[in-house]
């Protein structure tokens, strides 16, 4: 029989996070193992007989821990990455523990009020309409599935068409317009609600990455039928916004003579820019969209996973999403969580939510998000000065930089991917690559709530000696 011993369990867990939480700060940046190499390095057959549970917990940390990622550190600049903050991470410990499924709040009345109370903080934070159902999915591919099942629904319903009961047989095509650099999440969610990439039409955007409202509003001049329009808060290359005011207002003219036009917006990190006066503008107009997706272990520094879906109508949003069954709990006075994203079985991801807008409050989440803003423009001032880098954009929380080529006459392409590799095998920053205007680049997303001016320095000398080596 199992030991339910939980004490030397968790005290083993407690020792371990410890030692990797208070190592962070000088923790090189750089992986020491891959996957393969830890996979070849484990036993390979299901033991035949069990351990105990610290025994297991220690087992697991040797083995995974070479090849864990720096994600907390400050100088961990890749993809769009935050930390946890410490009360985000220690709620989400308190879920594990629970074990609670976040779906009825009748059969989980605590974490579902948590999550009910988190959901009206986001659209506190983020200024949006109040009576608008909040979704807490696994990320931003999630929650921008949720927002397109809503707007899915709402332009065929507009059309005549039951989606949800005759499927999308007989519906009217859906187009979708998305600007033409709008992030893949987008594509795959069109692929999971079968739509499709052949439905969409794609905006030119311009030199930064934003899309042409003059484009737009000539393309929906051209488009008959139900409409979902995708926007952009926070190009995932550079940072950049859509105009969301004028597409807001191009949408609303084209609505005014037909009914089956949605407004989304993708905002997975750019719509945390809401939550601070002095970027508010970035994002005016983002608050007559339909839908609205973003990232809670982005910006608000929460554990993954958590994303949250955002729509304005609740009804559509239960309507595209939620179900009933005999043996379910009727709805109740609370609102249940089921109707509002794609899971049945869940944990309370929304409760480290709750728990970082509690610690942060709307002072602290202003400041996270202008600290950030703040770095990554020393980033890139310093940065540029750096012989040998042109910095070609920053937004925000983001910088993109190349590196010109050596005297020797290789390809700059060459030597900037040269220099992005000596930088995360050095340990001292870690960055990703990307494309900017066709030319390979190094991306830096200063999204952790640990970064300060030290470890921009530190990465600024790591990428001026790597450029000279």
């Amino acid at each position: 029989m199992l030991d339910a011993d939980y004490d030397s369990v968790l005290a083993t867990v407690d020792e371990l996070a410890r030692r990797w939480l208070n190592g962070i700060p000088g923790r090189p940046t750089s992986i020491e193992s891959t996957a393969a190499e830890i996979i070849r390095a484990a036993e390979k057959q299901l033991p035949d007989e069990g351990a105990a549970g610290a025994e297991v917990v220690r087992e697991l940390v040797a083995m995974a821990e070479p090849g864990l990622a720096a994600t907390g550190s400050g100088r961990y600049f890749a993809l769009v990455t935050g930390g946890s903050l410490p009360a985000a991470l220690g709620a989400d410990w308190l879920v594990s523990a629970w074990d609670q499924n976040a779906v009825f709040a009748e059969l989980y009345p605590g974490v579902v009020a948590v999550e009910t109370m988190a959901a009206g903080w986001v659209l506190e934070a983020l200024d949006l309409p109040r009576e608008s159902a909040v979704g807490f999915t696994t990320g931003g591919q999630g929650a921008n599935t949720a927002g397109l099942l809503a707007g899915r629904h709402a332009v065929l319903a507009a059309n005549g068409h039951d989606v949800e009961a005759a499927g999308l047989i007989g519906a009217p095509p859906v187009n979708v317009v998305v600007g033409a650099e709008q992030h893949s999440t987008i594509d795959r969610a069109l692929r999971l609600i079968g739509l499709g990439s052949d439905c969409v039409t794609r905006i030119e955007t311009d030199r930064v990455g934003r899309m042409k409202v003059a484009d737009l509003g000539a393309a929906l001049d051209r488009i008959d039928g139900p409409t979902i329009v995708c926007a952009q808060a926070g190009n995932v290359n550079g940072g950049s916004f859509d105009p969301l005011a004028e597409i807001a207002e191009v949408v609303d003219s084209h609505r005014a003579r037909r009914r089956d036009l949605w407004f989304h917006i993708d905002g997975a990190f750019g719509l945390w820019v809401r939550a601070s006066p002095s970027r508010f503008g970035l994002t005016t107009g983002a608050e007559a969209a339909d839908s609205w997706a973003t990232d809670a272990h982005k910006w608000l520094n929460t554990p993954y996973d958590c994303g949250i879906a955002i729509v304005r109508d609740r009804q559509t949003m239960g309507r595209a999403i939620g179900y009933r069954a005999a043996y379910l709990p009727a709805p109740g006075d609370v609102a249940d969580p089921v109707d509002s994203v794609v899971e049945s079985s869940r944990r309370a991801r929304g409760v480290p939510v709750w728990a970082a807008l509690r610690a942060l409050g709307r002072a602290g989440l202003a400041d996270m998000v202008d600290r950030c803003c703040d770095r990554a423009a020393d980033l890139a001032s310093l940065l540029a000065e750096v012989e040998g880098v042109e910095l070609l954009h920053t937004e925000i929380n983001q910088v993109v930089i190349a590196v010109d080529g050596p005297p020797n006459g290789s390809h700059p392409d060459v030597h900037t991917h040269r220099v992005l590799t000596a930088l995360q095998n050095g340990g001292m920053c870690f960055p990703t690559g990307t494309t900017w205007r066709g030319r390979a680049a190094i991306r830096f997303s200063v999204s952790n709530w640990r970064t300060d001016i030290g470890d921009v320095s530190a990465t600024v000398d790591a990428v001026a000696q790597s450029v000279r080596e």
